[in-house]
Parts: structure tokens; sequence; C-alpha cells
């Protein structure tokens, strides 16, 4: 159970650093909005009935967990629950100024835009992402298009 586990936070990973980015500015803030994402999956973990891609699930917990914490403002790991040891580390590579630029500007929508963003950027379907946050195909292509002009004006 802990190899399979550790084996698919390594593969999605940079998903969520990519969602740590989206919720926290500074990276000390986005590494403890990681581990936190990182307990909440192993403590789901054990209830996973593989019924959705793991990459769903997944997203759908790390973007739970960042909204929560976001409300939060200050994240308390409970260290109680143990987290395996072994996880990954996460990379330090250098951002590219346009996509720090992007991150910035991604910082300023709201949560919603922010989830919908993370799961379009990570190339789910609007299905998927109707799927996991609850709305439909169609409003999720609405809903695109508006962030999409939101980030051009945030960018320009």
């Amino acid at each position: 159970m802990k190899s399979d586990f550790l084996q698919i936070i390594d593969q999605h990973q940079n998903m969520i650093h990519k969602v740590c980015r989206m919720y926290r500015d500074s990276r000390e803030d986005q590494e403890d909005l990681f581990q936190e994402i990182v307990l909440q999956l192993w403590k789901a973990w054990p209830t996973f009935r593989k019924e959705a891609k793991v990459s769903t699930w997944l997203y759908s917990i790390a973007l739970n967990t960042a909204l929560a914490a976001f409300r939060k403002k200050s994240i308390s790991l409970d260290s109680e629950s143990k987290i395996p040891a072994d996880l990954p580390q996460s990379s330090d590579k250098q951002t590219s100024e346009n996509e720090e630029r992007l991150f910035l500007a991604i910082r300023k929508l709201n949560q919603a835009e922010r989830a919908i963003i993370a799961l379009y950027l990570e190339d789910f379907s609007y299905r998927e992402i109707g799927e996991i946050t609850g709305i439909s195909e169609n409003y999720v292509a609405v809903r695109m298009n508006r962030i999409k002009e939101k980030l051009k004006k945030l960018l320009t």
C-alpha cells in the first residue's frame, strides 16, 4: 500500500506543486501546503476505490485541501498522522519569468477560477473538470472563456 501511494505521489507531484503555487505566495507556504495535501491524500488512500482516475481523485483532494487551507490562511500539520517519510522531495527547478507572471495572475483569480484553470493546465477535459468541480461541461467552457479573458487582462 505504501509503495503504491509513494509511486502515485511521485508521478503526480508536479500537479500538486502547481496547485500549491496557485494558492500560496511564498515558497515556504507552498511547501507547507504540499505536505498538507500529501497528508490528506495519505489519509484518504485506504478509501480510494479506483472508480475514478487516480489523477481525478488526487486533484479533487488537492484542490479541496488548498481551498480549505486558503480560507484558514495557516496550515497546521497533524503530527499524530504518520505519512511516509520517504516522500519524493520537491524539485528546485527555476521557474521562468513568464511562468512566474502567470502564477501571480492566477493567484488574483477567485478560488473557483483557480480550481478550474489548475485542472485545465493539467490537460483535464472539460467533462473531467466538471466532474471534479461539480459543474456542467458547458458551464466549464463558459467559465474557461471568462478566465482566459481575465488572465489576458491581468498579464497585459
